[in-house]
């Protein structure tokens, strides 16, 4: 009998027994990644993912600080806040599909009742100026909206509401131009130093006073968490951090004056300043046409945008006060005889003769009215504001001691350079000069060889000096530039820096750090030029024959002041402007007034800033005081 073996397998080559353990050691190590994997997920990282979780049901809504509020010089609230709500689209979290972008636009647009193309263009143009921020859409929309959107997030992916807090003028048209807006930072402004730490989304001063002082009426942001079920419905509020409150601003504003030079230059485009002498505290300035602040509450259309700016309304955005550009009439006349009694030119008793008339090279000049006042001194001159005095001095100051002393004066007293005051965008003007006309000249010259023949280019010449010494021509003054030259003189020679921020205080009106600004320069004046200056305007308003006496002759307090009708040619009509200095001998306040089309500056600028005055000191004007008139006898022109 024969035995097989039993063991019929074929024996375990070495090559076999390397494959078996290779594959062995290949799935001990893919279990022991899946192994680690999962113990990551759990216990490393298990906090990450609670809290995403969390993240879907719990949403964290900004809270907007309030800015603080802005208050005049007694406490007189100008500026506040309410709250509102602010739809806005996230581009992280918007469809990237420019269809399903459409019909987001499309559904967005019926609660907020919208056009979808406006909510496009919106959006596009705040994407583009400034990336990866949120675009608000519609600002202060209703609680039922918020409520809305806020539960049903799902079906409006990247639409987000945020509570916020917007500005609130009560006074509404009241210095309207001052108090500036406020907006979304954009991508250029984050870049300043003085925005560094700002969060992309922040509202931020884009103009104005806003813009001005927001490094303290900016607060800091809080935010709100809620809890929302799975479906996004809203469930209620799991914590709050409260935004903390800008800083409140002290203005030296006195709303009750104002108030009265708001309705005072109510009749035309017009502005007005009124500022302390000494100190360059602006106690008021407007301007008019004026417009209601709160329009810019909400987000503002372009149609409303271009009304504000549009020159066939008046532009009401502009601040005439600092960015009117005007000649100024006889009003110039103060720095005509700054220049010629500093010069040395002449002196308060220099008499001159006053025909009417007086023919300087080919050109006559005549006094307004053709009156003719005879041999007359400073003193009168200012008075009756004699042009020929003037045109005389304006002749003789042109090279004066080879230097241009009208222009030198003019500069050294504000004309022509920014004031410093702490507003934006103010505008320098111009003081003509040679050096100006003259590089005009060539320029017009190359482009074009015939314009001198045609009348479209010139050099200077003398009669251009005569012209700036009654303020006609190509001068260009703001009010403000205007009543800082006077207040040069008034106050003996310092040339303050205008300003309406007078200090920052907390919530409870306490001084936390006041706003200094100090003056611009000192100027040598002597006495005897302030002296007699201010006596010549006092004479213009408080003796018969002055061309504001019929204004002031029974003012309660004394002042001097000068008017000034500036002619504007091409058949437009004269500009109307007065400026005066109260209580003389020793003035505090200078008020300066101009109307566009307001004629002659008796009439309409002169009883415009008698009832600004009136307000300003506390007294009482009679019945008809302070009304124009076309008195005889007055150089309507002066």
């Amino acid at each position: 009998m024969m035995y097989r073996d039993s063991d019929s397998r074929a024996p375990v080559t070495p090559q076999l027994s390397l494959r078996v353990a290779v594959m062995g050691g290949v799935a001990l190590v893919m279990f022991g990644v899946i192994f680690f994997r999962l113990w990551s997920l759990q216990v490393l990282s298990g906090p990450k993912y609670r809290a995403e979780a969390d993240n879907n049901r719990v949403r964290e809504i900004t809270v907007q600080a309030p800015r603080g509020r802005v208050v005049d010089r007694n406490g007189q609230l100008l500026v506040d806040n309410r709250a509102g709500y602010a739809v806005e689209l996230d581009p992280a979290k918007m469809p990237k599909d420019s269809h399903q972008r459409s019909l987001l636009y499309i559904k967005l647009g019926r609660i907020l009742q919208m056009r979808p193309r406006d909510i496009r263009e919106r959006a596009h143009s705040e994407f583009l100026a400034l990336k990866f921020a949120k675009a608000t859409i519609k600002q202060d929309v209703s609680a039922p909206v918020y409520q809305y959107l806020l539960e049903n997030q799902d079906k409006y992916p990247g639409v987000t509401v945020e509570q916020v807090f917007l500005r609130l003028y009560p006074r509404h048209q009241v210095g309207a131009q001052l108090f500036g807006t406020v907006g979304r930072i954009t991508g250029g402004e984050l870049k300043q130093k003085e925005y560094r730490g700002v969060p992309e989304n922040d509202r931020v001063g884009q103009s104005g006073l806003e813009y001005s002082y927001d490094r303290y009426l900016r607060g800091l942001d809080g935010a709100d968490r809620v809890q929302v079920d799975s479906e996004g419905n809203l469930k209620g509020e799991i914590s709050v951090r409260a935004p903390t409150v800008g800083h409140q601003l002290k203005l030296s504003l006195d709303y009750n004056v104002e108030q009265a030079g708001q309705n005072a230059i109510a009749s035309d485009e017009a502005a007005f300043v009124a500022m302390d002498v000494h100190t360059g505290e602006v106690i008021g300035m407007g301007s008019n046409p004026s417009f209601d602040p709160n329009a810019f509450a909400k987000s503002i259309t372009e149609s409303d945008y271009k009304a504000l700016t549009s020159d066939s309304n008046g532009a009401p955005i502009l601040n005439r006060a600092i960015q009117g550009l005007y000649p100024t009439g006889s009003t110039f006349k103060l720095i005509t005889s700054t220049a010629a009694l500093q010069s040395g030119l002449s002196t308060p008793d220099t008499v001159i003769d006053d025909p009417g008339q007086i023919q300087i090279g080919n050109i006559v000049f005549q006094n307004a009215g053709h009156a003719a006042n005879g041999a007359i001194g400073l003193l009168d001159a200012l008075r009756v504001s004699s042009d020929v005095y003037f045109y005389s001095l304006g002749a003789q100051l042109n090279n004066y001691k080879d230097h241009h002393q009208l222009q030198e004066w003019a500069g050294k007293l504000g004309l022509g350079h920014h004031s410093g005051i702490d507003l934006p965008q103010e505008y320098k003007g111009l003081v003509p000069s040679p050096e100006w006309r003259n590089a005009l000249y060539r320029k017009l010259y190359k482009q074009d060889p015939n314009c001198l023949q045609n009348g479209t280019c010139r050099p200077w010449s003398i009669g251009d000096n005569v012209n700036l010494a009654v303020g006609q021509g190509d001068v260009e003054v703001t009010p403000l530039q205007l009543a800082t030259a006077y207040a040069t003189i008034a106050n003996g020679g310092t040339v303050v820096r205008p300003h309406l921020g007078l200090d920052v205080e907390d919530a409870a009106g306490r001084v936390l750090q006041e706003l200094s600004s100090p003056p611009v320069r000192h100027l040598n004046i002597d006495p005897t030029t302030r002296g007699a200056i201010l006596t010549g305007l006092h004479m213009a308003a408080d003796t018969p024959g002055g061309t504001s006496y019929p204004v002031f002759k029974d003012f309660p307090i004394p002042i001097a002041g000068k008017t000034g009708t500036a002619q504007k040619g091409g058949g437009r009509p004269d500009q109307s402007w007065y400026v005066a200095l109260a209580p003389y001998p020793d003035p505090k306040y200078v008020v300066a007034a101009t109307f566009e089309h307001g004629g002659f500056g008796v009439q309409t600028a002169a009883p415009a800033v008698a009832k600004i005055l009136a307000v300003l000191l506390n007294v009482h004007l009679k019945a008809g005081q302070a009304s124009g008139g076309t008195p005889s006898g007055v150089n309507l022109y002066g």
